[in-house]
C-alpha cells in the first residue's frame, strides 16, 4: 500500500477559469486591468493572497496598506466562493483513477493551497464517492506550501512513511512540497503548468494521463 496525496486545482479539477473570472471581476470593480483568464495560470499554486499580489498591476500591492490589501484579498475568496463552481470540473479519467487506486487499496488524500473550506467543498462537490481519508486546504497557523508541514502531518495521521507516499501535482510548488517532505513526486501534464515547468523542477515522474497513476502505484513502466 502506498499513499497518495493530490493537489487540487490544476490537478484533479480545471478550475482556472472561474478563479481568473473571480480575480478579474474584482479587479475591475476597483479600477484596475483585468488579465486574460489563461494568464492564471501563473498566478495560482500559492494561496489567495499571493494570487491577489500577483494579479494586481506591479507595485500597486505595496502601494496599498494592510487594511486595503487584506480587504481586497477577502473580495476575491468571497467572490470566487459564490462562483466557484460555474465552469469548474475535473480533469478526464482523474475520477475512474482515483476509484482504481482505492480499490488497489492505497490511502488517498487531497492538500491544495486553496482556503481549507473552500477546498473542503469543492472535493465534496466533484468527488462524493472518493474515499478520501484527509481533505486539508490552506489553515490558518499551518505554513501553505511548498513547506512540508502540512503533508508531513497528513501522513501522520495516515500512518504512512513519507518515502512510500506521492505528492501528485501540476506545478513546481508541488514538487518542491514532495521533495521538502522527502516523498515521491508526481508531475501532471495536463494541468496549469505544463511538463516542462515539471521536469524543470525535477520530478521523479511526469505523467500525461491518469491511468498512468495506478501504474506507478505498482511500479511499473510509464
Amino acid at each position: 500500500m502506498r499513499a497518495f496525496i493530490f493537489d487540487l486545482d490544476g490537478t484533479l479539477v480545471d478550475s482556472l477559469e472561474d478563479i481568473g473570472q473571480a480575480c478579474n471581476d474584482v479587479l475591475a470593480s476597483h479600477g484596475y486591468p483585468v488579465h486574460p483568464l489563461p494568464a492564471y495560470r501563473f498566478y495560482v499554486g500559492r494561496g489567495f493572497h499571493k494570487l491577489v499580489n500577483d494579479a494586481l498591476p506591479e507595485g500597486e500591492a505595496a502601494k496599498l496598506s494592510s487594511d486595503q490589501l487584506t480587504a481586497l484579498i477577502a473580495e476575491a475568496r468571497a467572490r470566487y466562493g459564490e462562483n466557484m463552481c460555474v465552469r469548474t470540473k475535473p480533469y478526464a479519467g482523474i475520477t475512474e483513477a482515483l476509484h482504481q487506486l482505492a480499490d488497489d487499496g492505497h490511502a488517498l488524500a487531497v492538500l491544495s493551497n486553496k482556503p481549507d473550506d473552500l477546498t473542503v467543498e469543492l472535493v465534496s462537490r466533484y468527488f462524493p464517492d472518493v474515499p478520501f481519508a484527509l481533505v486539508r486546504g490552506g489553515r490558518e497557523g499551518v505554513p501553505l506550501k511548498p513547506e512540508p508541514d502540512a503533508p508531513l502531518d497528513m501522513l501522520r495521521h495516515m500512518d504512512f512513511l513519507p518515502e512510500r507516499s506521492f505528492y501528485v501535482g501540476d506545478s513546481n510548488v508541488d514538487i518542491f512540497t514532495a521533495r521538502n517532505a522527502g516523498m515521491i513526486s508526481i508531475g501532471v501534464a495536463w494541468g496549469f503548468r505544463g511538463a516542462d515547468e515539471l521536469r524543470a523542477a525535477q520530478a521523479d515522474h511526469v505523467i500525461d494521463t491518469p491511468v498512468a497513476l495506478a501504474r506507478l502505484a505498482k511500479g511499473g513502466i510509464i
